[in-house]
């Protein structure tokens, strides 16, 4: 056990070492980068067997930043009173830094591309701990009415919702 922690512990370092993501401070870029960042503690059982976060919980991340900004934009709000709302079309990540416990993850998302009946969402990962970006992705979201089981337009008030987010950064 000891002999896997200092594997790890080494691995990390060199990650450190040789990484370079971002602006000399991740975190405050990405406040001013993202007009939605939540706060995630790192859990223990996050860890997998090689002593860092399972690559599946950075999809977790991504989707509790998500539903946050869906909260903020009132896409929450439409499928409340009009059955409309989001489903997943795809998602991808690329992971750059393994996260460890202790530490808090930092997750940035916005809108990058509105479509008809969709839009695509970038996400970034930054550990507080180590002021690195630790993973960033993309996910395209499709506008689903939920009465009829069908994709949808993207309601206006939505779009409006999205413009006025994006355009405070």
């Amino acid at each position: 056990m000891i002999r896997h922690w200092r594997n790890a512990a080494a691995l990390w370092s060199r990650a450190r070492d040789t990484r370079r993501v971002s602006s000399p401070d991740a975190a405050a870029a990405l406040g001013a980068e993202f007009p939605v960042v939540i706060e995630i503690p790192v859990q223990w059982g996050e860890m997998d067997a090689y002593g860092h976060v399972n690559n599946a919980v950075y999809f977790r991340y991504f989707e509790s930043a998500r539903i946050a900004y869906f909260q903020r934009c009132g896409l929450l709000e439409s499928y409340k009173s009009r059955a409309v709302g989001a489903i997943l079309h795809s998602t991808q990540c690329r992971f750059r830094v393994a996260l460890q416990y202790p530490d808090t993850a930092l997750i940035g998302t916005r809108v990058i591309d509105v479509q008809d009946d969709r839009f695509t969402m970038a996400y970034r990962v930054v550990s507080r701990a180590h002021n690195v970006v630790a993973a960033e992705g993309q996910g395209i979201i499709v506008a689903f009415d939920y009465t009829t089981r069908t994709k949808t337009r993207l309601p206006e008030d939505v779009r409006q919702g999205i413009r006025k987010m994006e355009d405070r950064r």
